[in-house]
């Protein structure tokens, strides 16, 4: 499976534009951006599991770090202070990882 089987490539491609510039990733518009906060929350578990890239079961920061990567192999991969700001804005249990509840949580909220 495929991102793009979820979300469309012009959605992901609009998102990603909008995150060009370091320090300008803001998850929430994003979400919106590339349609994932309207998806339904199997889409949403989909969507983790490919940005899963070890599938651990969770998001750690070194997976945070290459998350607009995921969706474009072009992007640019989010500095440490987004990286940072991303993870304690949806590690809910503070255990330094993004699960999928929590995942959830974060985009569909």
């Amino acid at each position: 499976m495929s991102l793009t089987s979820i979300l469309s490539a012009d959605a992901i491609e609009n998102a990603l534009k909008d995150c060009q510039a370091p320090d300008s990733f803001n998850y929430k518009k994003f979400f919106q951006l590339c349609g994932l906060s309207k998806k339904s929350p199997q889409d949403v578990k989909n969507v983790f599991g490919i940005l899963d890239n070890d599938a651990s079961g969770f998001i750690e920061e070194e997976e945070l770090k290459f998350f607009l990567q995921r969706f474009s192999p072009g992007a640019r991969v989010l500095t440490d202070k987004e990286t940072k700001a991303f993870l304690c804005a949806a590690d809910d249990d503070s255990d330094g990882k993004i699960g999928v509840d929590e995942f959830q949580a974060m985009v569909l909220s």
